[in-house]
């Protein structure tokens, strides 16, 4: 019983770190090329936040709704700087994307 459990923990083990490497061999050539990005950033409007922003990204800060954020997604639209998005559009985002998530 001992030997059994200890095989069927180590072949657990094995699986979970070979599935990311097999989910990478299998991605879609439809994606986006790879110095592509669709990243949001939860930010605020204060002038710390745009100095802040500006010097780390060479831009001031692009704020957009959870519906252009998923209305970027959906058509695969990429940017070169990140995009800000306040607090409550965040929470719009993530309650859709785990409404989306739910459903698959």
């Amino acid at each position: 019983m001992n030997r059994f459990t200890l095989l069927l923990a180590a072949a657990t083990l094995a699986t979970t770190v070979a599935a990311p490497a097999l989910a990478q061999q299998t991605r879609l050539p439809a994606e986006a090329p790879a110095g592509a990005q669709r990243v949001v950033m939860l930010c605020s409007s204060d002038a710390a936040t745009r100095s802040a922003f500006r010097r780390e990204h060479g831009a001031a800060p692009v704020f957009v709704t959870a519906d252009e954020a998923l209305q970027a997604r959906a058509t695969g639209q990429s940017w070169s700087a990140p995009r800000c998005m306040n607090a409550r559009e965040h929470t719009r985002l993530v309650q859709t994307l785990s409404a989306y998530a739910a459903v698959r």
